[in-house]
């Protein structure tokens, strides 16, 4: 049972991680390049962003739990917890906070695009936000990663 919680751990690592590297520096940039509507390629990468999102979330919960267990009382001097930890957080903030805001601010826009409104400035302050989380929490993946296997002694 322990080699199964261990590739589980390895395995949630890489899907979380590599998720967020995948859709946000490939999958998301190439929406916006080939698609004609950059409305469009919005809704869609937002729907990517909101999916590992939950991915996310769902790896967390996983990972804080494998640790919590593995390490006992000792978890809270790993530095892959506290990694896990950070990035969950963040991903609560911009799963339940923020994007939750620009979906809004895009329907007060309507009829009109949110970025032909006057709610223009708010949308992009809302983004940049999203985008300085997003890269700190890409930063941090790629950091657990690499220390992954810290977690697993």
């Amino acid at each position: 049972m322990r080699k199964l919680a261990d590739a589980l751990y390895i395995i949630a690592i890489t899907l979380w991680v590599g998720g967020v590297w995948t859709i946000g520096y490939m999958a998301a940039p190439v929406l916006f390049a080939s698609l004609g509507d950059r409305q469009l390629a919005g809704v869609i990468a937002g729907k990517l962003f909101a999916l590992i999102g939950w991915v996310g979330l769902g790896s967390a919960a996983y990972l804080l739990l494998f640790l919590v267990s593995r390490w006992g009382g000792r978890f809270f001097k790993s530095a892959v917890f506290w990694l896990v930890l950070a990035m969950a957080l963040m991903t609560l903030a911009s799963q339940f906070g923020i994007q939750p805001l620009m979906v809004q601010l895009k329907a007060d826009a309507l009829p009109r695009e949110v970025m032909e409104s006057v709610l223009r400035d708010r949308f992009v302050a809302w983004h940049g936000i999203s985008s300085i989380l997003y890269l700190v929490q890409s930063l941090l993946g790629a950091w657990l990663a690499l220390w992954g296997s810290r977690g697993l002694k």
